[in-house]
């Protein structure tokens, strides 16, 4: 990808740990990395399509100014996601704060602190078999649109299915889902629960009947394995009601 970059932008503003740093303000220096596809600015001479350098400067000035942290973790943290749900054209961002002024009693050029954040693809699989199963899924896909730091691209129809592994039970309505996210594959974990949790399922019985099932299929092309979750869902192969949507959304999908 295409980079566009600021460098060392100066603001004073109040963030610290400290009282006398959030009271009386301090300089920082901000730099940041934005990668998109330049190519249609470089060849069509439009703003529009590109990274508006004037507007960023000012939008991150006008942040620092009006907002308060104690750790300029949080700070970098904080600009990296504004700059990436604020332009939808900015796909990945290498942010650093400097803080020259740093109070601790020793001589140093500055302290500085770099992240790099970008929108992750990730694909879900849905499914429900009580109460409205319709509309327990497409409820689910709201609940998780609220996120900031998720993007809904793709859902799939939806398919009636038998049960799977526990048969003594009502059918299924299942889907897929393709989204981006900011999230880590734990956070976004943690969102699906919640999402889970807002439709009142209950978790009495292993692969038992439930309102929403949400789970991650795949993340970006990682492979992770620990107690709270496997990426690639380790079952997927083996269930047609997770690969006929699946391939309805993503059909090249490896």
């Amino acid at each position: 990808m295409d980079c566009m970059r600021i460098e060392n932008l100066e603001v004073f503003a109040n963030h610290g740990v400290f009282e006398e740093e959030a009271n009386l303000g301090q300089k920082f220096l901000v730099s940041a990395s934005m990668y998109f596809d330049a190519s249609a600015a470089g060849k069509t001479d439009d703003l529009s399509k590109s990274v508006n350098y004037a507007d960023t400067c000012a939008e991150i000035t006008q942040w620092m100014k009006t907002n308060r942290c104690k750790l300029i973790e949080t700070v970098a943290e904080r600009l990296a996601t504004k700059l990436l749900t604020d332009n939808r054209i900015i796909r990945e961002v290498k942010v650093t704060v400097k803080k020259p002024w740093a109070p601790i009693g020793l001589p140093l050029e500055c302290v500085s602190i770099t992240i790099d954040r970008k929108w992750h693809t990730a694909y879900l699989s849905i499914g429900s078999n009580m109460g409205d199963r319709k509309k327990y899924l497409d409820d689910g896909i709201e609940y998780i649109k609220k996120n900031t730091s998720v993007r809904v691209l793709k859902v799939s129809e939806y398919i009636e299915t038998k049960p799977y592994g526990k048969t003594d039970q009502d059918d299924f309505l299942n889907g897929a889902v393709k989204l981006e996210t900011l999230l880590t594959p734990h956070e976004l974990l943690d969102l699906l629960h919640d999402a889970e949790n807002a439709a009142g399922r209950e978790r009495i019985e292993h692969w038992g009947p439930r309102t929403l099932d949400m789970d991650i299929l795949l993340y970006d092309d990682i492979t992770l394995a620990d107690e709270d979750l496997i990426i690639p869902h380790p079952d997927m192969m083996n269930r047609d009601f997770v690969l006929t949507p699946l391939r309805e959304i993503a059909p090249g999908i490896v």
